[in-house]
This record gives C-alpha cells, structure tokens and sequence, in this order.
C-alpha cells in the first residue's frame, strides 16, 4: 500500500515544483504509474476536488503571497501563473480571495490559503464494502453518448441524465449502463446505454460500443442514489485500492449498472465495474 500512496505523492510532489509550468495530465499521472483517466478519478475520490482546481487553488496561493510581499506587476504574476492576459487572471483571484490583485497588495488585505496536499492513508475502523471478481465475454452496449471535461463532469453528467430521463418513453434506452470511456488526456466519452441485442434495430439516434472481455470487480451499492454510488466509488478509490494485491487497474473505461428502483429506495442494488488484469 505504501508504495503505490508513495507513487501518488510524487504526482502531487511534481504538481508542486512546476506550478510555473505548463502542467500536462499525462506527465502528472505517470508519475503515479496511472492512466490520465483513473488517475482524474482516484485524485478526486482521495482529494475532494479535480486535478485542475487543486492546480488553480496551488497557484492562486503562490500568486497572492508574491503581491503581498514583492514590488511585482500583476502582468508578471499572470503570466507566470499561467495567463494570458491580467483581465483572466484577475477574474480568476478575484473568485478565489473575493479582492482583486491591487487589493491583495495592501497592508492586511484578506488572502486565503491552499496548502499542499499530503496523501495518507490512515485506518479508522473496519468498513465492509462487497464485491467479487468475475471474468466476462465481450459485450456490447447499445445507447446515446456525450463528451465531458474532468474538471466539471461531475455537476454535467448528472444533467445529462435529468436531460435524458425528462424525454420519459421517448428516450430510447432504459439506461442500464453509464460507462465512462476515456478519449485521452482530460476528455471521456459518458454513455447512457443497454445492453445491445443483435437482432433488435439500433433506435434512432444511438450507436453502438463494444465492452472488451476481461476481469472485472464488480462492488453492490446499496441505498439512494446517488448516495450510495458516491460513497461506494470513494472507498474503492480510498480504501480498496491502496490495498488491492495481485491485480492491476485496466482498460480506459468503468461502469455503472443500474438494477431496477426499488419501492424503498433503501432497498435499491445497483453495482461499479472495474477492469482489472493480474498483476
């Protein structure tokens, strides 16, 4: 488990000595041996936030104690954090410490502060979370897709579903599946899908997207949604994971199977897949 909280501190370690850099997704995660796509959801499962907010937090930081304490132009801080112009930049520090960079340089003018992040992970009391490991054929999913950024998929893709479900039995799928696949670096294609069946016709405007055989860990979540998902998907990031012996995170993509709601929503049992190869 060590070893694999240490690779992560070393992302966050390299994140910390290239703030005045051009920080790209794929240097960050490789130097935790991961994925741009798993390493967005593992940072932000462990974390609480993205990888990009966490980056403008870092820099925000930095950008406000070098007004307050040098002779600097705010042109310069700018562009050495990374912006192009003073307008974006100080729109930018105006959200994050609610005064404007002039202000930041005034005698006992209020700034906010985001510490590095140290990962650790500490033990605080048995929690049971259910899952086995099962191999499957391919399989093939049938439904509508839509392109997210990481930094805000979180608040869209719930959206998504609002907007889909509102069309009621017009929309052309139940919704079985929302699998995630990742199309490089921040980017990942959001699926709403079923399974397909060969001889039913592809419904209007859906297409298709083969699911490659393989291990996968499969976690019940039981309770609400999205409670239960949520907090499911944070102890397998957290807890499991750091733990995991034997196997290896695979594939670009995971799921989520919805089974059918229950009349108590206490009662619901829906399920994350996870690839996974041995190690």
């Amino acid at each position: 488990m060590q070893g694999w909280i240490g690779g992560f501190q070393e992302s966050i370690n390299f994140i910390e000595k290239n703030l005045t850099e051009e920080l790209d997704i794929g240097n960050i995660a490789g130097k935790a041996a991961l994925s741009p796509f798993y390493y967005q959801r593992i940072f932000g499962a462990l974390c609480g936030m993205t990888v990009g907010e966490y980056i403008r937090a870092r820099r925000m930081t930095l950008a406000a104690q070098e007004l307050s304490r040098e002779d600097v132009k705010v042109i310069d801080i700018a562009v050495k954090y990374g912006y192009d112009s003073p307008d974006s930049f100080t729109k930018a520090f105006q959200r994050f410490h609610g005064i404007t960079p002039s202000q930041a340089r005034e005698a006992g003018a209020p700034l906010r502060a985001f510490a590095p992040l140290h990962i650790k992970i500490t033990m605080e009391g048995g929690t049971m979370l259910d899952y086995r490991i099962v191999e499957k054929a391919p399989f093939t999913i049938v439904g509508v897709s839509r392109r997210f950024h990481s930094d805000t998929s979180y608040q869209e893709i719930p959206k998504f579903w609002d907007e889909c479900m509102a069309q009621g039995e017009k929309f052309p799928v139940m919704g079985t599946f929302g699998v995630c696949v990742d199309m490089g670096e921040k980017d990942f294609d959001y699926w709403i899908a079923d399974l397909y069946k060969p001889w039913e016709d592809i419904p209007e405007g859906c297409r298709t997207y083969q699911i490659p055989g393989g291990l996968w860990a499969q976690f019940i979540c039981r309770g609400p949604l999205p409670d239960s998902l949520q907090s499911v998907n944070t102890k397998i990031w957290s807890e499991w994971l750091p733990a995991l012996q034997g196997y290896e995170l695979a594939g670009k993509y995971n799921l989520e199977v919805y089974g059918p709601p229950a009349e108590n929503p206490e009662d619901n049992e829906n399920y994350i897949w996870i690839p996974l190869k041995k190690a």
